[in-house]
């Protein structure tokens, strides 16, 4: 099934950031436009004028340096949660992908790099860490916009406090064939919410509720801010959790990065009663271990219905 190239995400654009403050006018109608997109979308892109020409240069070029590492380099990152550290799948031959927990942070890159340089890599470091730290200031101002638009925003601090960040890097072979081949399996992130950023190689697709694939091409200072299904349960359906895939053709190599918040181990994703009404939004999802979902859902990919939908 074949993209629909009329169709495109919402696009709202984020270029003050940081002057975007709770209570502003900018900001009351910024939670409108994010809640709006993610109720009939589930995602959308971001404008966001931090991403420098010279820094994504030297960090598209670091990622490309990492994964023409040896094999046995890149495995030696590895992390015990599921989806974690450094993974190749015999059933999509075109995709690899590294993972970092807490790259805001940057003596978590640190500890990274020195897996893979011994004498240690400043361009991946800094890059790789400030552009963390600058999406991740995303996901915390998009999270609050969300709960204030239901309602509910007296749990936003405790909601951002009860979630990680996790790093993806990943690389997509060129098929070098005319036909398109997959990248990416169709499917939906687990988390709370991911923000995708990627070279100027196209290739990532979101099905619309109707069944439709968007194909997603994005600017140089855009990024794609997407909700996972720990978000779609907690805010009880009304947000929608969006299918994506990666459709690579042609000869060039895809890099891209998503940053994941996701809950902490052991957390319960229960949604808050004030989103529960019997008559017009029952109960859609039992509340779950975060812990225990994703540890199923590596051994039996049975998804967020299947799991633990009422």
């Amino acid at each position: 099934m074949g993209s629909e190239s009329a169709l495109r995400l919402p696009i709202l654009d984020f270029s003050s950031l940081n002057q975007l403050e709770p209570g502003t006018p900018e900001w009351v109608s910024k939670t409108v436009q994010v809640k709006k997109a993610l109720e009939e979308y589930g995602c959308f892109e971001v404008v966001y004028d931090e991403f420098h020409t010279d820094i994504r240069e030297k960090m598209f070029g670091a990622i490309a340096e990492m994964f023409n590492l040896p094999v046995e380099t890149k495995s030696l990152n590895q992390l015990k949660e599921p989806f974690h550290g450094f993974k190749r799948y015999e059933s999509i031959p075109l995709f690899e992908s590294m993972g970092i927990d807490d790259p805001q942070i940057f003596e978590e890159v640190k500890a990274f790099s020195k897996l893979m340089w011994p004498n240690e890599n400043d361009i991946f470091c800094n890059t790789i860490h400030l552009f963390a730290k600058l999406l991740a200031e995303f996901d915390e101002k998009s999270r609050r916009m969300v709960l204030e638009s239901l309602g509910v925003d007296k749990y936003s601090n405790n909601h951002i406090k009860s979630t990680y960040y996790h790093l993806r890097l990943m690389k997509y072979k060129a098929p070098k064939v005319e036909n398109v081949e997959i990248g990416l399996n169709p499917h939906t992130d687990k988390g709370i919410m991911t923000m995708v950023h990627a070279n100027q190689i196209g290739g990532l697709e979101v099905q619309t509720k109707d069944g439709k694939w968007i194909n997603v091409n994005i600017s140089p200072n855009s990024f794609v801010c997407l909700i996972g299904d720990s978000f779609g349960a907690w805010t009880n359906g009304r947000l929608h959790i969006p299918v994506h895939r990666v459709m690579m053709t042609g000869q060039e190599v895809r890099y891209s990065l998503a940053l994941l918040s996701i809950p902490r181990g052991g957390q319960l994703v229960k949604a808050p009663q004030e989103l529960v009404d019997e008559d017009h939004h029952p109960l859609l999802f039992k509340p779950f271990d975060f812990e225990e979902f994703i540890n199923s859902e590596h051994t039996t990919r049975r998804g967020l219905k299947t799991y633990c939908g009422v």
